[in-house]
């Protein structure tokens, strides 16, 4: 299933920013250097998308952490939530992968909900998964004299049965939920900032700074976002463009998702595009995640998923890889014809989503594992010392973000995960890091 798809078509909100000391070089061609001696152990977080942003809540939240022994910068290079983690279907489940982590990961989605209100904060609920087969085809249409009664609960009534052939439940409240993922992050990245030790920079990070041995990464070089340097330093008054920044740190995370090849060159961690549309529907429709196989032709069939919302629905395709994951989020290429797509098709399956209100056209990139032997993610320390990443969540991201905060912030604080067992997703199982040759 594709759960995480994204647009360049959403309106986010930019947070206000904690800042990170930086003093800008006099020199433009030599970076400057960002202060982080004042006795606390410096973690840096690269990515301000779900998996960041969990893995700095659960920090500011494990017993051996504390602001004054502590401090945690992330470093974001478009806006949080911009990507993926802002653009998900949201349906949390225990029957996802991998097993390892979902137990864990779909225990502490009903907990922060319950410590903080979820139903409200960020929409969470507990939903009905059916798998839905149906049959659009010329020769359907025109042999269907009489509609079958095929038996859909009677609480799906937005969905046409005439055109349906089949169903089945998948699985039901007590294994399936969902979030609004946008909101979540947000949630969640607030409750982080309020320990007063997490900071958030804007700006985009360039590479990592490997030690003179190569064995260990020291720092990392970065750019300021946009064109005001305030977002980096608020005693800076030089301009951002062109400007580079080295910041210091004792502990460094990759949470980049589909970008993180871009920072560890060998890691097999790509992206697959993704679209997507949100439907405010003519009435409320009630809370089912469905999972379609619609017959166009002889052979030719179409999967689209349609997530209910509270109030909007969700519904999302099949993924492509054929063009390669851009710059920053800013510019993923939203293909219209895609999105009418979805359109067309779920007008066809629900008279009241042909007849509602499209609020978003949206494509990401999803972090897909390339290796046969896992499907990700990977989740630990790298062959280098002080760099960790937890990347290649594929369409279970917002599933398994809580579960890999969790034990991230184990792992950086007490030198393991102590509530799941993850060795199987040690990233240094997959490949090796380091600086390339010539570096």
């Amino acid at each position: 299933m594709l759960d995480t798809k994204l647009s360049t078509t959403q309106n986010l909100s930019r947070p206000s920013a904690s800042t990170a000391k930086a003093v800008p070089s006099n020199n433009p061609g030599m970076p400057s250097s960002a202060p982080s001696d004042d006795g606390r152990t410096h973690i840096i977080i690269v990515g301000a998308g779900i998996i960041g942003v969990c893995t700095a809540y659960y920090l500011t939240r494990h017993p051996q952490f504390s602001s004054k022994t502590h401090k945690i910068t992330i470093i974001e290079s478009t806006r949080p939530a911009s990507g993926a983690s802002g653009k998900a279907g949201g349906l949390l489940a225990l029957w996802a992968f991998p097993s390892q982590l979902v137990p864990l990961s779909f225990q502490l989605h009903e907990e922060l909900a319950d410590q903080y209100n979820g139903a409200d904060e960020w929409a969470y609920r507990r939903l009905q998964t059916v798998s839905l087969e149906g049959n659009l085809s010329k020769t359907a249409r025109v042999s269907k004299k009489k509609p079958i009664d095929i038996g859909l609960p009677d609480d799906l009534d937005w969905v046409r049965s005439d055109i349906m052939e089949s169903w089945s439940s998948l699985s039901g409240i007590d294994s399936t939920a969902q979030v609004h993922p946008y909101k979540f992050t947000m949630f969640m990245l607030r409750r982080a900032q309020e320990s007063g030790a997490v900071n958030l920079v804007l700006g985009k990070v360039q590479k990592l700074n490997y030690s003179p041995k190569g064995n260990a990464v020291e720092s990392v070089v970065y750019a300021p976002a946009g064109s005001s340097a305030e977002s980096v330093s608020s005693e800076s008054t030089a301009s951002a463009d062109g400007q580079s920044y080295i910041l210091k740190g004792d502990k460094i995370v990759i949470t980049v998702g589909p970008w993180t090849s871009r920072l560890l060159p060998t890691c097999p961690v790509s992206g697959l595009r993704a679209h997507s549309i949100t439907i405010t529907p003519s009435r409320p429709v009630s809370a089912y995640a469905l999972f379609t196989e619609l017959k166009l032709a002889k052979g030719k069939y179409i999967s689209p998923e349609i997530y209910a919302r509270r109030e909007e629905v969700y519904i999302c395709g099949e993924g492509d890889n054929y063009v390669e994951v851009p710059d920053t989020t800013d510019d993923v290429e939203v293909l219209k014809e895609r999105c009418e797509e979805l359109v067309k098709y779920a007008g066809i399956v629900s008279k009241e989503l042909q007849g509602g209100r499209i609020t978003r056209r949206q494509a990401c990139y999803l972090p897909v594992v390339d290796v046969p032997s896992t499907s990700g993610p990977l989740i630990g320390p790298t062959n280098s010392q002080n760099l960790y990443m937890a990347s290649g969540h594929s369409c279970w991201g917002i599933n398994n973000a809580p579960g890999t905060g969790k034990v991230m912030a184990e792992i950086l604080l007490e030198g393991e995960a102590k509530s799941a067992d993850v060795s199987s997703l040690d990233p240094r199982r997959y490949f090796v890091s380091g600086p390339l040759p010539g570096e």
